[in-house]
């Protein structure tokens, strides 16, 4: 259940994250509506899920995830492109979120 929740809580900050953009700094009322509505149910959320999940493990993953969510919402949302360079850096992301969790814990 813990990742389910931390799965809806990425979703949710990527969303927050797409409202600030539209917001136009906060000009825009349901753009901004997004902004505190997305992040505040993604912190919750990501919250509750780090009752199970290790903080390391958690942040990687919502950092890792929500870039890559992010870039391909901006490209789908706002015609953001994305360079080559941009590319490699998401994969080697997802490189490193994959390393940290085949890791396991070392005590």
């Amino acid at each position: 259940m813990a990742w389910i929740l931390l799965g809806i809580a990425i979703v949710s900050e990527i969303v927050g994250t797409l409202s600030l953009k539209a917001s136009d700094g906060f000009t825009k009322f349901w753009p901004s509506v997004g902004v505190a509505v997305g992040y505040a149910s993604a912190f919750l959320l990501m919250a509750k899920s780090l009752k199970t999940i290790d903080v390391g493990i958690t942040y990687a993953i919502w950092s890792g995830v929500g870039i890559i969510g992010a870039a391909i919402g901006a490209m789908i949302f706002f015609d953001q492109q994305l360079s080559k360079l941009n590319i490699i850096g998401m994969a080697i992301i997802i490189i490193g979120v994959v390393v940290m969790n085949l890791g396991g814990v070392s005590h």
